[in-house]
């Protein structure tokens, strides 16, 4: 099965944007019923995502409401995966990038 370039699997993007520590630990999340897309809970891993997609992931201790801007192609470091998207539900303090204050 030929992946869409300007789509991507749930669980797939997750990792790929550091929001998980693997890819299962991704799945995970959202089998169980901790990620939303568009207001939508989401239940399946393969579910796909695409820029402009806004994510509620209810991360423990740290819940996140996120824009996807971006399909990753590889798990980069955090400066490159911190582009894949924006952070849209926290104050100013959260969304400056990284040694920008």
């Amino acid at each position: 099965m030929e992946e869409c370039p300007d789509r991507q699997r749930l669980d797939k993007w997750l990792w790929f944007a550091r929001l998980a520590h693997t890819r299962s630990a991704a799945a995970r999340l959202v089998c169980e019923g901790h990620v939303r897309v568009n207001g939508q809970r989401v239940e399946r891993a393969a579910k796909a995502v695409q820029p402009g997609d806004v994510l509620t992931i209810a991360l423990p201790l740290d819940p996140r409401l996120l824009r996807i801007v971006a399909i990753g192609a590889r798990r980069g470091p955090f400066e490159q995966a911190r582009q894949l998207y924006e952070d849209i539900g926290a104050g100013p303090e959260r969304r400056a990038p990284p040694g920008a204050r």
